[in-house]
């Protein structure tokens, strides 16, 4: 009996599997088209999963290991299965490895139910605490089912009693783990999330690459909509990466906006995005809301605005705005979800046709579209702060190794003791370098966080034309979102160049003997790594190299290196200025106090900003340009010669 009920609910629920996901597929096709590898990249799925996306998991080696079992033994088992009970393979050897992944498969199940016991508040509830009975269920019906097979058991064992209770629980686990994975449920992100791994829009990320620069619109195609308004807005490829989402709640927790209490959760936004694409409410997400609002009050559909300014719609504009873009969300999910991708692309919306940015953006916009630089100061002054500096102008030069990128920190006070710092650092090591002066103008930065994209490209290829009429080897610059845009994102517009931070050419000064340094006298001492320089460049050691050669040891917070809590001041946030229960930037002096640290190093004016921000009582902070200035010894003679220090310069 069992042998004739096995194989009619295999094939029904593989059936059905197979109608679902032409039914999902449809439903992903419905957004904007968008160029993939089809073939190339189904044969790169498999490394993909198996090192890119356990390179994420494996940070977590509970879960990790729980996957490698549940995951694997489902894959074996499920091949197995079909081979042994779908077409009656039933051979020993292959019913022991049957057997075998059953039992690897209801082990790592085990892990699944002791995690479900106590969930983190960050997991989903709901449907996600069956599928552990789910996943135990299969693999033990499962391996009962094969026992005979295997020649442990009389092929008659138990009767037609044991039969049906099998045929049972088969038909429990193939409804979830097959028929679920492409109609909807748990098991969805399993055959979402393979697809998405498949035909990433940013299949750069794989193979140890890094891509973090957005993404530019096509202004000159009348045709091409400015942002997304609606779910179907989205490229295809992005609305198959929602729907892999698996609900982990990784992003929430490392979410510094989540963190203050303000209106965004980055896991419902996504789950948002999914149930705007289906068509419905939120009344069913068994997870976090987003801070102050309630859930079940917003519904949308794949034709319907995702944010309405005149009333309820899926997603509140707020919550758009509440991102500091510091890609911690991004950097922690497993499935490898670009999540600030699509926050961007519905301020582009609201932005660019809707003219909503709140709060000062609209003014802030003007002002660069006006002056040139966010704060509105005349052009003129750019370079008011070096007046006693006798800074050499690229103009003059028109060629030199290194073109100092000053940026709008030069209409700040603070920021300006930063600049003058980095200066008496490159004049120390007798780099040959100039500024743009009055020329530069700004990155184009905080435009498009804002969602502006047509003033960032105005920007951009203003810049671009500029740095054209001169020769120079690299750019050099002491903000990382400058630094940024310009190495990631002006490369699409036509202007390739090789940009470093400051931190990293005062790395290779160093490494290169050009610099003479004495030792800090400060005692204790955090770095605090910028959003855009860590998760959006990979830098890391240069500045802890730095504060190293200058005797500084550094405490690290608890939240460090890649997991580095935001200052609050990227992505346009402080303009934009969405209130929540406390703010970011003191989230973060809490985590640089429990260090004990007098002093904190930083490598980027927002982040100073920010910081020094926080009320007194609180560590001073410090650029490392600024540590290193302090710390300057004056060079024997010899070491002054251009050609020693254009050597320190090109040490790689």
């Amino acid at each position: 009996m069992l042998n004739t009920l096995l194989p009619i609910l295999l094939f029904a629920a593989l059936g059905l599997a197979v109608l679902g996901a032409g039914k999902r597929f449809l439903m992903w096709r419905r957004g904007r088209p968008a160029q993939v590898a089809w073939i190339g990249g189904l044969l790169q799925m498999p490394r993909r999963y198996m090192v890119d996306l356990h390179h994420v998991v494996a940070r977590d080696k509970y879960m990790a290991n729980t996957h490698v079992a549940t995951a694997g033994g489902f894959v074996l088992a499920a091949v197995l299965a079909i081979a042994v009970h779908g077409f009656g393979l039933h051979h020993r050897i292959l019913g022991y490895a049957l057997l075998a992944a059953c039992a690897l498969m209801f082990a790592g199940a085990l892990f699944v139910a002791k995690r479900r016991l106590d969930p983190p508040a960050r997991l989903s509830k709901g449907p996600w605490m069956r599928l552990p009975k789910s996943l135990l269920m299969f693999a033990a019906s499962f391996f009962i089912a094969t026992l005979p097979v295997a020649g442990v058991l009389p092929a008659n064992f138990g009767g037609w009693i044991l039969a049906v209770v099998l045929a049972v629980g088969v038909a429990w686990g193939v409804s979830e783990l097959f028929f679920g994975m492409t109609w909807g449920g748990p098991m969805k992100h399993a055959f979402a999330g393979a697809l998405h791994l498949a035909w990433h829009r940013r299949s750069e990320r794989f193979g140890g690459g890094r891509s973090t620069g957005l993404k530019a619109l096509d202004l000159d195609n009348p045709q091409a909509p400015l942002g997304v308004e609606k779910p179907t807005d989205f490229t295809w490829n992005q609305l198959l990466g929602f729907d892999a989402c698996v609900q982990c709640g990784k992003c929430e927790a490392a979410c510094p906006a989540f963190a203050a209490g303000q209106p965004l959760n980055p896991k419902k936004l996504i789950q948002d995005m999914v149930i705007g694409l289906a068509g419905g409410s939120d009344a069913q997400f068994a997870g976090s809301p987003y801070p102050g609002k309630p859930i079940g009050e917003h519904s949308g559909g794949p034709h319907l605005p995702i944010v309405n300014l005149d009333g309820k719609a899926l997603v509140d504009a707020d919550t758009l705005w509440s991102c500091t873009t510091c890609r911690a969300c991004v950097e922690e999910c497993p499935m490898m979800i670009e999540h600030v991708d699509a926050i961007v692309d519905m301020r582009r919306h609201l932005t660019l046709e809707k003219g909503a940015t709140p709060n000062k953006g609209a003014e802030v916009l003007d002002n660069l579209i006006a002056t040139d630089n966010p704060g509105g100061f005349a052009p003129g002054g750019r370079l008011n702060w070096a007046a006693d500096l006798d800074l050499p102008l690229l103009s003059d030069k028109r060629e030199v190794d290194v073109l100092f990128w000053v940026g709008d920190g030069a209409f700040d006070m603070r920021n300006q003791r930063t600049l003058r710092a980095f200066v008496k650092v490159l004049k120390a090591a007798n780099v040959d370098f100039a500024v743009l002066g009055l020329e530069e103008r700004d990155s184009g930065d905080v435009a498009r966080r804002l969602g502006d994209e047509a003033t960032f490209q105005q920007l951009a290829r203003r810049n671009i034309a500029t740095l054209a009429q001169y020769r120079f080897k690299r750019i050099v610059s002491c903000d990382p979102h400058s630094f940024h845009v310009l190495k990631n994102e002006y490369g699409e517009l036509g202007g390739h160049y090789q940009v470093l931070h400051h931190s990293s050419f005062i790395d290779e000064l160093v490494r290169g003997g050009a610099l003479h340094l004495g030792r800090h006298a400060a005692s204790s001492v955090t770095y605090h790594d910028p959003c855009y320089l860590g998760r959006y460049n990979g830098e890391y050691e240069a500045p802890r190299t730095v504060l190293k050669a200058i005797g500084i040891e550094v405490r690290e917070m608890a939240r460090s290196g890649f997991r580095s809590r935001c200052c609050g001041g990227g992505g346009g946030a402080p303009i934009t200025d969405i209130p929540g229960k406390q703010r970011i930037p003191d989230m973060r002096m809490v985590d640089i106090k429990e260090t004990g640290a007098e002093l904190v190093a930083v490598g980027c004016p927002q982040c100073t900003a920010m910081l020094e921000g926080v009320v007194a009582p609180r560590p001073e902070i410090k650029d490392i340009a600024e540590l290193v200035a302090e710390v300057l010894l004056e060079a024997p003679v010899e070491a002054k010669k251009p050609s020693a220090a254009k050597a320190a310069v090109e040490v790689a």
